[in-house]
């Protein structure tokens, strides 16, 4: 099974948790439950810039990631951002 990825944030979605829920309250294999909730995005609002900003400092609070593997997903993360679905419109 391919590994989904919310189109929003860009974070891993494996868990039926993980993942948003559309306006009927079915699953949104789109976007994770922290960036979408009945069928709206959490914070409509958001800048891509603003985004990137919390994901840097997620990917910081993040225990479970060594030095050297933060570094490297803080290097990729801005150009694989601009990509998702949200953003690259």
């Amino acid at each position: 099974m391919k590994k989904k990825f919310c189109q929003s944030c860009a974070m891993p979605m494996s868990k039926k948790e993980d993942f948003g829920t559309k306006a009927d309250g079915s699953v949104s294999e789109e976007y994770c439950s922290y960036c979408f909730k009945k069928g709206k995005f959490t914070n409509p609002n958001i800048t891509m810039d603003e985004m990137l900003e919390l994901g840097l400092k997620g990917i910081d609070a993040n225990t479970e990631m060594s030095k050297p593997v933060k570094f490297m997903i803080k290097k990729m993360y801005p150009a694989q951002l601009k990509k998702l679905k949200r953003w690259s419109t």
